[in-house]
């Protein structure tokens, strides 16, 4: 199924040192090119945050004002491209892989979307597919998308979640990259 990706880059990696996540390097590739690799068939994608090197040509925006938080990231995102699903991938999964997103796009069915859960079985709202529709709904419902939290977009979407695994693990701070 046709699909857009965004990918929310934005951060300011407090945890990491201000280290901008996005161009962390695991085994010689960059967590954001990691990712970009994970939605390499993605018909359009874009990342949300400053411009930086990549792998391959992404259209690029920013949240405005930047540093609003990933919702409004989110939003600025989703302005982009027309697929019915869109992909929602935070940089700092450096463990999804491309065979990820498609269980994510294929397990959609008539839910409002599908997520990664992370090794310890919380539920990853920055590693989704969603219907498009639905996700412009829930911004409709919520209003004024600056320093929301994703929790409170996605609240009342019917989601379904994958069984815990690496894939859904995020990096917030050094010793992540250990687990």
């Amino acid at each position: 199924m046709e699909f857009d990706a965004v990918v929310v880059a934005g951060g300011g990696s407090t945890r990491l040192g201000g280290v901008d996540k996005a161009l962390v390097v695991l085994d010689g590739v960059t967590f954001l090119d990691r990712v970009l690799r994970a939605v390499g068939h993605a018909t359009h994608t874009v990342v949300v945050g400053p411009v930086r090197k990549t792998y391959r040509d992404v259209e690029w925006t920013q949240e405005d004002p930047p540093g609003s938080g990933p919702v409004a990231g989110l939003a600025a995102g989703l302005a982009s491209g027309s697929a019915p699903i869109v992909v929602v991938l935070s940089c700092d999964l450096p463990w999804v892989t491309q065979q990820d997103i498609t269980r994510l796009v294929d397990s959609i069915d008539t839910h409002d979307g599908s997520g990664l859960r992370d090794s310890d079985g919380r539920d990853q709202w920055l590693a989704a597919a969603y219907k498009r529709s639905s996700l412009t709904a829930a911004f409709t419902k919520l209003g004024d998308p600056h320093n929301k939290s994703v929790r409170r977009l996605v609240a009342d979407l019917d989601l379904v979640w994958s069984d815990p695994s690496r894939s859904g693990d995020d990096v917030d701070t050094w010793a992540d990259l250990d687990g």
